[in-house]
Formats: C-alpha cells, structure tokens, sequence
C-alpha cells in the first residue's frame, strides 16, 4: 500500500463514526429535487468550515465550492443531493419517515433509496482528507452539490445558472454513484455507460361529459389507453432489434370522479437510448401514434394532445483513459481484484455529463461503489438473484461500512488527479 493511500485511511478511519451519523442524518432527512434546502445547507455549511469558497443557490439549491492549492490541475467532483417519492421499507432505525405534500394535497412519502445520501457524505469525507493533506496534492479541487438529479434536471439548472461563472474550468469531472454491488468493489470501466433519457409529459384533450352518455363526450381515458398499448409497437417495431430502446409509461392520470368523462388525460413518459437516431424514432412514433389516435376519435386539429419535453440527458459516455489511470490507481489503493474495469451499458441514466456544460471535450469518469453487505450480497447470488435489492426500491440500503468506504474512493482518485 502507498503512502498515499496509508494517510486517506487514516484520515477517513478517524471521521468514520462522524461520517456514518452524518449520514443517518440525511438519510432520516431526505428531500425532493430542487427542494433539497436542508442538505444543501449541510453542504455548504461543511465546506465553509474547510475553508472552501461557497456558492450557494446555482440553479436553485446548487452548492458549487473551490479549493485553491497552489498551481496544477482543476478538478470537478461532483454528488446529487435528491431523493424519491418512494415509501422506504428497509426496517432501519434511522429509516425516513419524511413526507411532503404532493400536487393534489395528499401527503407524499420521501426517501434515500439511490443513494444519493452517500454520495453526499463521500463527498464531504473527501473534502476533510483534502484540506488535512495539502502537502500531497496541487491545484483546484471544484465540489458540486447538484440538486435535481433524479428529475434529471438538476445539471443543465446549475449550468444554465452561471456555474462556470463562479468556478474555473475543470481538467477532469468526477461522479460516483452507489451500487447494489459488495461493499469493498468499485467499478471504473470506460466507454458507454449509461442510456440518455427523456422524460414526455402527453396530455390528451377530450370532451367531457356524463358517463352514462359517453356518445356525447370524447373520452381522453380511451385515446390515452390505447396510446399506452400502442406505444409498446414503437419499440417493437419501428426499432431495429439490435438497438437498445426503452419506453416507459410511469404515470396515466385522469379525472377524479366515477361517473364523469373527464376534458383530459394525462401520461408520464421515459424514454432510454444510446443512439440519438433511436431517440428520434422513438419521438416520431409517440407523435404519430397520438395524433392518429386523437383524429379517429374525432379531435380537431387545434385540439390534438400536447406532448412536451419535461427533461432529459445524454448518454453518459466514460472517458476511456481517465478511468483507466483511476483504476491503476485504485488497484494500488484498494487492491487491482476488488476494481472492475468492464461493464456493459445499462439503461439507467445520470445527468452528470451535463456538467460539461460549454466544455464537451471534458474527460468524465463515473465510477459505482458497491454499498450492499457482502453476506447478503452473496446470499442474493445464491437464490439466482443478480442483486440483493435494485435502487428505486422501498428496501435499498447502503451498509454503514460503505460510509467510509466510499470516502475513500473518492479520496483516493482526488489524490491521484491533484496528487504532487
């Protein structure tokens, strides 16, 4: 092991108890994209304790902080802040019981269930190791706290609100997120790594009217069911089998009573690509099949559905050769058997790359961080599962002992960028 990788232990292994109940405290604390006005005042609060510059409130709750240490290069690291509308399940004492209130006014349950709790706190235990070891690195370390990922908006608001106005431009991007993985491996594979995504908001116009004389309405409920079967040719058809294509309807809703046509419906539509032609496809046959499906129902030109883009990313493509150095130097750090430098492309998708911003030539590594036990990882293998519990779900947990593993990861390949 190197000297460098001897001081990162010891600095994380003495904040441990400290990370891990920071970390209880955001999970216990979690909150929606753009609303995550307490953890980004954690953030900020921290890192001004550092001696970080802070900047706070870049594309609404974005903490953006710099750390000047002498000439060499900038790097950007940078964790998401957000959590879900999922009811956790995981039967922790410190498990959420957070609710807010949702569109309608019915209480709305919130949770850490991707991990975006860890990120943070990795990102604040990296941040200690920093400023405690000067004397081994040199440059510009740039931390983002972005809100919003999960809406996958998050990014493009921090760029869109002047981000490269208050931090220098970086050398290399950072992100690492959790995985479902044992707790001791990281992967840092180069190459695609994650689909781009587009988030559709369709409503569908109709004439409202009473159920019992559905002759005299235009149900919405009808075209919008349809939509949903149809959409499922789209991706079977219209898409050569080769390419990977995936769409998702999340949400239908309409109306509010038994007895009554509602005027409209509405659905909530992903979509998960590599390739920018697929993600036309995909575009031109929702609009085909919703304006086909309006006009046999009799809807008017003027009054065809509405279908408007409500976020969405590009692949996350890794920089081959940067993850290769990380992963040398992981291997180092943490032994070359617990770092996995092949993956295949997963559909999931990250607004991460967005962070480039006007800088597309940026090298990114996206590293995953495995934060289930290892016991019950392998349990999982046993029953013929491929994981112990997938992010999203009420029952994800990232083990305590990932706290400051994760630290360390990510303390390690800031060292390795900035090192002297």
């Amino acid at each position: 092991m190197t000297t460098r990788a001897h001081l990162v232990d010891a600095a994380v292994d003495a904040a441990a108890s400290r990370l891990v109940e920071l970390f209880k405290d955001l999970h216990r604390h979690p909150e929606l994209g753009f609303a995550e006005t307490r953890t980004a005042g954690i953030v900020a609060r921290e890192l001004n304790g550092l001696g970080f510059a802070v900047t706070t409130g870049i594309g609404g709750t974005g903490v953006a902080a710099t750390l000047h240490n002498g000439a060499g290069p900038t790097v950007m690291y940078r964790a998401d802040m957000d959590a879900l509308p999922v009811a956790e399940n995981t039967g922790l004492d410190y498990a959420s019981t957070a609710q807010v209130s949702g569109e309608d006014g019915t209480p709305l349950p919130v949770a850490h269930v991707c991990g975006h709790d860890a990120h943070v706190t990795w990102m604040l235990g990296m941040a200690k190791v920093l400023v405690a070891a000067t004397d081994a690195w040199s440059g510009t370390a740039v931390l983002v706290g972005q809100p919003a990922e999960e809406l996958i908006a998050g990014a493009q608001a921090m760029v869109d609100d002047g981000l490269y106005d208050v931090v220098p431009r970086p050398d290399h991007l950072i992100g690492m997120h959790t995985a479902p993985g044992p707790v001791g491996m990281v992967a840092a594979a180069g190459g695609p790594t994650l689909a781009g995504s587009d988030q559709l908001d369709i409503v569908f116009h109709g004439v409202g009217g009473h159920g019992s004389m559905p002759q005299l309405a235009k149900d919405p409920v009808v075209m919008a069911a349809l939509a949903v079967v149809e959409f499922q040719t789209i991706v079977s058809r219209m898409i050569p089998p080769q390419e990977t294509a995936v769409l998702t309807v999340g949400s239908v809703q309409a109306g509010s009573a038994h007895n009554v046509i509602p005027t409209q419906a509405l659905l909530k539509v992903n979509l998960r690509w590599f390739d920018p032609q697929v993600r036309e496809r995909l575009i031109d046959g929702i609009n085909a099949v919703c304006d086909g499906i309006a006009r046999t129902y009799g809807m008017p030109e003027d009054r065809l559905p509405q279908i408007t883009l409500a976020g969405g990313c590009t692949p996350l493509v890794n920089d081959e050769n940067l993850c290769a150095r990380l992963a040398a130097a992981l291997g180092e750090a943490i032994g070359p058997e617990h770092v996995l430098t092949h993956l295949a492309p997963v559909t999931a998708s990250e607004d991460c790359q967005l962070l480039k911003g006007p800088h597309q030539d940026l090298p990114l590594a996206y590293l995953f961080v495995g934060v289930a036990d290892p016991q019950v990882y392998a349990e999982a293998l046993a029953a013929g599962k491929l994981f112990p519990y997938s992010p999203h779900s009420p029952d994800y947990r990232v083990d305590l002992a990932a706290v400051p593993f994760g630290a360390k990861v990510a303390s390690h390949v800031m060292l390795d960028l900035l090192g002297t």
